[in-house]
């Protein structure tokens, strides 16, 4: 498998539903050679790299605690990459392509971006974000408060996460994020090693470890997602055993299921991650009462979950997302 980087900077029903300041980096030394950042807005994020990154400073809300506390929750006071307004949020990213499949023919997108500061000794943490269907990862990175699928709460959970130290990684389904995964395509859900979405993940995992992505920990890895990116999130627990320390669904489900259509099987995996489920009350397109019965699951199981439901808002991100995700996160360290 090889790489390249690249220096270039939801499919469903969605009903409405209802904040900060930003923090400028200070000056210091880059901690990690990366190419270049990206971004839809030069005036947002020309300040993120015109700075030298002094390695020895100290960078709030970077180090990770000991004693088993929550270690990667972000600090108010933390020096932060993204700029966020009452109206906007917007991350820098950079862009790696994976070449994937059996002969590498099939490239592969991901955008990606490092925590500010120093990386712990085996690395940062990190986050594989899925996309949802048809909404292009590159919007993981900027959110306006009018856009659909409450990406500006998607935004703020990526922020929050880099700012709790984090890694981040942004993946794209087929056909540059405009299409979905393939977790629960008839063809492949009962047959994922024969889905190209297992290739790009295998391609995933092995750039980590080869140190595309930074430096970053293969033995500490999380994932969430929206709707189709839901369903891929429950499909790292399904296909990947053993990889991923915890799991956020929102607005998904068990792994094969699709919409109103779902069967959440018995039993399920019991080494299945401890799983935050986020869902709107007024989602027609996955509704609620697909994810209950998988959580209801693991819960009798004895595998942590919880639970959060926001009572207005339909098939979207949801307001309590960017503190529960990363909080979620924080307590598998």
């Amino acid at each position: 498998m090889r790489w390249k980087t690249s220096n270039i900077l939801f499919a469903f029903l969605v009903s409405s539903c209802s904040s900060g300041t930003a923090d400028l980096p200070d000056a210091g030394e880059e901690p990690f050679e990366e190419p270049a950042v990206e971004d839809g807005s030069d005036a947002v994020h020309d300040h993120v790299y015109d700075h030298d990154y002094d390695h020895d400073q100290d960078h709030p809300g970077t180090d990770r605690a000991a004693d088993g506390e929550n270690e990667n929750v972000a600090d108010e006071d933390a020096v932060s990459l993204c700029l966020v307004t009452d109206e906007l949020v917007s991350c820098p990213y950079h862009t790696s392509t994976l070449e994937t499949g059996a002969a590498g023919l099939i490239e592969r997108d991901v955008h990606w971006m490092l925590p500010y500061g120093n990386p712990p000794a085996g690395g940062w943490p990190v986050v594989l974000i899925f996309q949802g269907s048809v909404f292009n990862p590159e919007h993981n990175w900027k959110g306006a408060q009018d856009d659909l699928y409450g990406a500006y709460y998607q935004v703020l959970v990526l922020k929050n996460l880099l700012d709790a130290g984090y890694a981040v990684l942004t993946p794209e389904a087929h056909l540059g994020g405009e299409t979905f995964w393939d977790t629960n395509v008839p063809l492949y859900a009962g047959n994922w090693e024969a889905a190209p979405d297992h290739d790009f993940m295998l391609a995933i995992f092995q750039a980590i470890d080869d140190g595309v992505f930074g430096p970053v920990d293969s033995g500490s890895m999380y994932a969430t997602g929206l709707s189709s990116g839901g369903y891929m999130t429950s499909r790292m627990a399904v296909s990947y055993p053993g990889r991923f320390k915890s799991l956020a669904i929102m607005a998904g489900s068990y792994a094969t299921c699709a919409g109103l259509i779902c069967s959440v099987p018995d039993p399920l995996p019991a080494d299945h991650p401890p799983t935050l489920f986020l869902h709107g009350q007024n989602d027609l397109a996955v509704p609620i009462s697909t994810m209950e019965p998988y959580e209801e699951k693991l819960r009798l199981m004895g595998i942590d979950t919880r639970k959060v439901i926001n009572e207005t808002c339909g098939h979207e991100w949801i307001p309590e997302a960017p503190d529960e995700v990363c909080n979620w996160f924080g307590l598998s360290p």
